[in-house]
């Protein structure tokens, strides 16, 4: 099973960039989508999340079978850019290993 990770990030945020940089720090790979290139994307992600705030994630289990997707906000999912984190390498749990 594949897992993909799409992050939402707009230029300038400084929790984007920590973000960015504690994923590559745990060689976990992921596809950035910048808010202001991807909007229509990143509005359907506020629509079913209601949530504005970046830096935000979407993990998909690409499973023939049974794909899933799970979409993740600040201040709705986790409060700290750790607690994003944590919630990511648990995800990726064995995938980069």
């Amino acid at each position: 099973m594949d897992k993909i990770l799409i992050l939402f990030t707009m230029k300038g945020c400084p929790y984007c960039e920590i973000m960015k940089e504690s994923l590559n720090e745990n060689n976990i790979e992921y596809f950035v989508r910048d808010i202001n290139q991807h909007k229509e994307e990143y509005d359907l992600f506020v629509e079913a999340t209601k949530n504005e705030f970046v830096p935000a994630f979407i993990i998909i289990d690409d499973d023939e079978n049974n794909p899933k997707s799970y979409l993740y906000a600040p201040e709705r999912d986790f409060n700290e850019i750790s607690d994003g984190i944590k919630i990511i390498k648990e995800h990726f749990k064995g995938v980069n290993e």
